[in-house]
């Protein structure tokens, strides 16, 4: 009830006529039935942009940090997350990928809408990176299509570290859905779901026009921020 309430009533309108979102292709997600909407992830405002625009409930893996925020900001935060419905995933651990994948199959195995950003993080300078294979894995276990999404001006109107966001136009892509069941029981095979990972990656590069990193967003980032304190003590290198 309170998701409804909150996408209908309270901040659906307010998103929209704040941001005044130029819809593409929301025709592709479809009216019932399961399936897997993967997007870029530019911004704190995905998380409510794009539910705001489609007219069914997606729920989305959020990661367990917006559950476990410190002070009053971080208990309205899981409590937001939590009353819309959000999944906590622990991303720590070797076996955080696989739950992460238990949680997503248990939205599709209900006929739900499952929403993911394959990168697996926010991107830090507005680039696409390279995804994760775990979308693949539940769209050829789950044998749903998946929908790709771009998020279009979201990184300007709130980069990293940026509270509030800035009042601009931005836009949201839909491309057509991606089948996958030429892959069908094919989902431990690393070649296939890095192939299927990758064809997703695409579709969303093409959506978006973004430059695109062969690389893990979290592995670069991590590499910038080690190199950080030498660029700005170059004694440091000796």
């Amino acid at each position: 009830m309170f998701y409804y309430i909150l996408k209908y009533v309270v901040l659906g309108p307010v998103l929209r006529l704040l941001f005044r979102p130029r819809i593409e292709g929301l025709g592709n997600i479809p009216e019932e039935g399961a399936a897997i909407v993967a997007g870029n992830h530019l911004s704190f405002s995905d998380h409510f942009l794009m539910p705001a625009i489609i007219k069914r409930r997606i729920t989305f893996l959020a990661k367990a940090e917006y559950f476990t925020g410190p002070g009053l900001k971080g208990r309205l935060t899981a409590a937001f997350f939590r009353s819309a419905g959000q999944i906590p995933v622990d991303r720590s651990g070797k076996d955080a990928g696989q739950a992460a994948i238990r949680e997503g199959l248990g939205v599709l195995d209900r006929g739900e809408l499952l929403g993911i950003y394959p990168e697996g993080t926010r991107s830090h300078d507005g680039r696409l990176y390279k995804g994760k294979v775990g979308v693949a894995v539940m769209a050829i276990t789950a044998g749903v299509p998946v929908i790709p999404c771009a998020m279009v001006g979201t990184f300007e109107i709130q980069p990293p570290g940026r509270l509030v966001p800035k009042i601009k136009r931005v836009a949201i892509r839909f491309g057509e859905p991606l089948d996958f069941s030429r892959y069908a029981g094919m989902e431990n095979q690393k070649a296939a779901i890095r192939a299927v990972t990758d064809e997703i990656m695409y579709a969303i590069l093409e959506l978006s026009g973004q430059e695109y990193v062969d690389q893990y967003a979290a592995k670069v980032k991590a590499a910038e921020q080690a190199a950080e304190p030498s660029r700005k003590f170059p004694g440091l290198r000796r």
